[in-house]
């Protein structure tokens, strides 16, 4: 019999990072495609913005620190904040809060503190809290569906939205969000966060035409199909050993708990847990977002609480926070806790006991 040394990690899956940063650009494909068929041209041309400056940014700051630049750009973790960001924006944003954006998360989250492995913070999550805040108007205009707009955008309409504010028909986001029957739509979180705020029970609030319907009507139209589509690739990315199962089940699962003890308490104002899964970016957050390995926890024991946590702020600042999405928040909150997590779940060292083991002898 041959034995094989080798030395620690003892990993039957080795990468380098820009393998593993590939990978996960490969399993977002197919649910950035389906997020572009229900709501156009958008996302392409803000991944081509954010993208660009994300090169160019970091390429510049590694310049002036005199650090290798083509070895950093080829780990593609600029890449992958760029579409992050992109996904999680407004597909009509004006292209400069985009470079905003993009600049904050790798010119100052990332390279400020370091480069890569030494950010504290998630960047795209910073730069989209950076936005929101700056920009709340603009964060918010989220246009509806392709099927229910009354003018669907072309190419050359969507590129004109995006850097003049206006389509060559000259309408402008506000008006492109009336759809057909002179309604302006809203996502289906704002949905139920407005219809509650005006008296409205949970059942009556997801009357609106954004949902199907069928499954408790709780399903938002083209939200829940791409929330899907990041869920089989977030499934690929646990196949593949790109990531770990801790943190999505921790925190899809703290989401499920946390929502069916307040839609029980109150069904007339609390939402369901399957509205809470799959309108949103819970699902993206749970496989891509929360998942990063620089920000997020380092022991099992500590992703699944650090997961289970996110779960749980996600839910509180959903129902009763000012702002009806929370990925973004519950992530960087989190963020600031992975050192405290980290040290009260980190593994004993080999050898030695517990301190009540030594106390006994």
């Amino acid at each position: 019999m041959k034995l094989t040394l080798s030395s620690s990690p003892h990993q039957r899956v080795q990468r380098d990072t820009g393998q593993v940063m590939r990978l996960v650009i490969y399993a977002m494909a197919p649910a950035m495609l389906v997020q572009m068929y229900f709501f156009g041209w958008g996302l392409l041309i803000q991944s081509i913005i954010a993208v660009s400056t994300a090169l160019i940014t970091e390429a510049g700051i590694l310049r002036l620190r005199q650090k290798p630049v083509v070895r950093a750009l080829s780990d593609y973790s600029a890449v992958l904040t760029a579409l992050l960001l992109a996904v999680s924006i407004p597909p009509g944003l004006p292209w400069w809060m985009t470079l905003i954006g993009t600049f904050c998360a790798i010119g100052i989250v990332k390279q400020l503190y370091g480069g890569l492995g030494f950010n504290m913070f998630n960047p795209a999550m910073v730069a989209y809290v950076i936005l929101l805040v700056s920009f709340p108007a603009a964060m918010t205009m989220w246009l509806p569906p392709v099927q229910f707009m009354a003018d669907p955008l072309s190419f050359a309409d969507t590129v004109s939205l995006i850097f003049t504010g206006y389509t060559q028909a000259g309408l402008d986001v506000a008006q492109l969000r009336t759809v057909a029957d002179g309604i302006t739509m809203a996502t289906p979180l704002d949905a139920v966060k407005t219809g509650l705020t005006e008296g409205l029970t949970y059942s009556e609030a997801i009357q609106s035409r954004i949902f199907n319907g069928g499954l408790a009507n709780s399903l938002g139209a083209g939200w829940s199909w791409v929330a899907l589509t990041y869920l089989a690739g977030g499934l690929f990315l646990l196949k593949t050993k790109v990531i770990n199962w801790h943190i999505p089940v921790g925190m899809i699962g703290s989401v499920v708990v946390c929502a069916t003890v307040l839609h029980i308490a109150d069904m007339d104002f609390y939402a369901s847990p399957l509205f809470h899964i799959f309108n949103g970016s819970l699902l993206i957050g749970a496989f891509f977002i929360a998942t990063d390995p620089v920000s997020a926890s380092t022991t099992n024991k500590g992703r699944l609480i650090f997961g289970a946590a996110i779960g749980f702020w996600l839910v509180i600042i959903r129902t009763f926070g000012g702002y009806p999405d929370a990925v973004a928040f519950a992530v960087i909150i989190m963020n600031m806790a992975v050192p405290l997590i980290d040290y009260y779940t980190r593994p004993r060292t080999y050898g030695h006991g517990s301190r009540s083991n030594k106390r006994g002898r």
